[in-house]
């Protein structure tokens, strides 16, 4: 459908309104659909609404906008072939699709074929987040604040009100419609075919658990700065503060319920950090000793660099990446817990530029990938990658551990991280570096973390999927 202007005038929709957030949500996954990524979009929303503050507001909107648009991207593929279904083409322009398919994802899990075919309509959407016909109805209302939708609010109208007549009376049909289109992109699992191809490759026996997690959302799990007091301690504030939680690693306690971090008792005085509980496990493999020098490359947004610094604060920590914008948010995370580190900003895979020819005696290396270890934090991931990025980026990070071995002390320890999934960008890269350096004396680690498996390393299926391989310099 395309849509004309409309000389109507635009309704201004108050900040804390699901209709303001809908729109917002929709401009966000208009983005990605570009190449933007989801970060980008919610800054650009954020800078928006700090600029028009046009209605009123007694919340700040990001967060709902966050939540909307994730969901949205989570459930895309489903969303996009129910909207084909009803709309019979992409409607334009594609702020209005947008608009849809967001409106869409927010009903799209009361078709999930796991509900019993006997479960009522008012069932399967009683753990919405937000009621049926509120979300058309504040769609409509959204559509009405955009001159160029004004127009197709009555369209917006009928497509949504269309899907809920249709999931109250004809599911198993639609349900039909979802699974005939998996040819292309699977609307079921959200991941483009490729992706799931790959996955089924490499782990027939554990792909489907990945593709589960990937869907779920991700879980809150917090770093506890024992410098500040003990696990058990915070873990008794947090039941001070009626927030339940459970210890799933040394330092790691997971929130039930997820929470913004301003609620988190300590967090703003360094008690806290967040930060998964597999991510936590590279801190304690470098085996950091007082007085040692330390490579933190690749450092942003600082996770990693925190750890190192809260268990060791003795040592001299080098907290290097390419980005200056995210290095900044390495200080800010760094003055947050009160460490300090030598924050660089350079390109690991040309340290000629950066390094200043005193070696270290520990390399954490957590080099670019597709992030595909990652999805359920950022659900942007999975339509901004293509094929072709594993076997480029896998080359990237060959440059980086290529270049950062010579900077490292005999004796030093190299540690190799990333947040992949993908053998090539992992396994198969970690048995090529140890191979090109005959002097790499390969050391244990727990090697592949997948999503919703089981690790020794870790007391939780609830973990990204991280891949770690450690070194010894021999000579």
């Amino acid at each position: 459908m395309s849509v004309a202007r409309s000389p109507d005038r635009p309704r201004v929709l108050a900040g804390d309104s699901l209709a303001y957030a809908l729109l917002g949500a929709a401009r966000v996954c208009e983005g990605v659909r570009s190449g933007r990524t989801l970060r980008d979009g919610l800054a650009a929303e954020r800078a928006a609404a700090a600029k028009l503050r046009a209605a009123p507001t007694r919340s700040d909107p990001i967060g709902a906008i966050h939540d909307l648009a994730a969901r949205a991207l989570r459930r895309r593929g489903r969303a996009d072939v129910l909207l084909a279904r009803l709309a019979g083409r992409v409607p334009e322009p594609p702020l209005l699709r947008e608009l849809l398919v967001v409106s869409i994802a927010l009903v799209v899990d009361a078709l999930d074929p796991r509900w019993p075919s006997d479960a009522s309509f008012e069932t399967r959407v009683a753990d919405l987040p937000y009621a049926p016909f509120t979300v058309v109805d504040q769609a409509v209302h959204a559509a009405t604040a955009v001159p160029e939708l004004a127009r197709a609010k009555g369209f917006v109208n009928a497509i949504l009100r269309t899907l809920l007549r249709d999931v109250a009376g004809d599911r198993a049909s639609l349900i039909e419609v979802l699974d005939g289109a998996r040819s292309t992109i699977e609307s079921r699992d959200g991941l483009p075919s490729w992706w799931l191809h790959r996955l089924r490759r490499a782990y027939p026996d554990d792909w489907t658990a990945v593709i589960d997690a990937a869907r779920a959302l991700p879980p809150l799990v917090l770093r506890v700065n024992v410098a500040q007091g003990s696990v058990d301690d915070y873990l008794e504030t947090l039941a001070q503060h009626a927030i339940p939680a459970t210890r799933v690693g040394p330092v790691a306690v997971r929130v039930e319920t997820p929470m913004p971090v301003g609620r988190l008792p300590g967090f703003e005085s360094g008690r806290v950090s967040v930060q998964d509980a597999a991510a936590q496990l590279a801190a304690p493999l470098l085996d950091v000793r007082p007085g040692m020098r330390v490579l933190d490359a690749c450092a942003a947004p600082g996770g990693k660099t925190g750890h190192l610094l809260e268990a060791y604060p003795d040592i001299d920590c080098v907290a290097l990446d390419a980005d200056r914008e995210r290095l900044a948010r390495v200080r800010e995370n760094l003055d947050r817990l009160r460490l300090a580190a030598t924050l660089v900003v350079g390109d690991a895979a040309q340290p000629g530029a950066w390094w200043d020819g005193r070696p270290f005696d520990r390399i954490l290396a957590d080099v670019p990938c597709t992030a595909s270890g990652i999805l359920r934090r950022h659900p942007d991931i999975r339509w901004l990658r293509r094929e072709g990025d594993i076997a480029r980026l896998s080359l990237h990070a060959q440059h980086i551990t290529d270049a950062l071995w010579p900077l490292l002390n005999p004796g030093g320890k190299f540690l190799f991280v990333t947040c992949s999934v993908f053998p090539e960008e992992s396994a198969c890269q970690a048995d090529a570096f140890a191979a090109r350096h005959p002097d790499a004396l390969v050391l244990p680690s727990p090697g592949q973390l997948l999503p919703g498996r089981l690790d020794p390393s870790i007391a939780t299926t609830d973990h990204d999927g991280l891949f770690f391989a450690l070194y010894e310099k021999m000579r």
